[in-house]
């Protein structure tokens, strides 16, 4: 198998992108993958970030690849977790991740940093803040009825349970 097989392997099943780092894990120096990328097979989406020149987009590529710009302990937060799960509307110019370190790196200005160090689940196979913390972040910027509309959908769709339901319509009435 070739490197780029490697690559292809490991990307595909992240949303078509690959990091430095995790290109290193597989002994794939910074030098191959500038290779690729002058030869059309990477296209450079950030620094240390990359995505396979032939992949078929999915709906969730911006939130992977927002996730993926800010580093490696980044994670989707609040309104995007929502939108990602099609658990309710928000401005889709915008995806908020959070990170708990400090960031200096300049980014696309579609994605908004926040500063957080939350519970993190995996959905979609994108890091994520912990649903039940992403309805409570957006309880200042969205509307409480959407709220509770996004909560009984993720308890039907599975993403939260019937007891974490109810203790989150509480919280949401006070």
């Amino acid at each position: 198998m070739t490197y780029f097989d490697d690559i292809y392997e490991l990307a595909v099943d992240n949303y078509g992108i690959i990091t430095s780092a995790e290109a290193r894990e597989l002994e794939i120096s910074d030098k191959e993958m500038n290779s690729l990328t002058k030869r059309g097979r990477l296209t450079r989406r950030g620094h240390g970030v990359d995505k396979l020149a032939r992949y078929v987009p999915t709906p969730n590529d911006a939130y992977a690849e927002a996730v993926a710009l800010v580093g490696p302990k980044a994670n989707l937060f609040g309104e995007s977790v929502l939108d990602m799960l099609g658990l309710a509307p928000t401005n889709p110019a915008r995806v908020f991740v959070a990170t708990p370190v400090r960031m200096r790196k300049k980014l696309p200005e579609h994605i908004v940093v926040v500063k957080a160090n939350d519970n993190v689940n995996h959905y979609e196979g994108i890091r994520s803040q912990n649903l039940v913390d992403a309805v409570l972040a957006c309880k200042r910027t969205m509307m409480p009825e959407r709220l509770v509309e996004a909560t009984n959908e993720a308890s039907k769709q599975g993403f939260i349970s019937k007891t974490q339901k109810d203790e989150l319509l509480e919280m949401l009435e006070r």
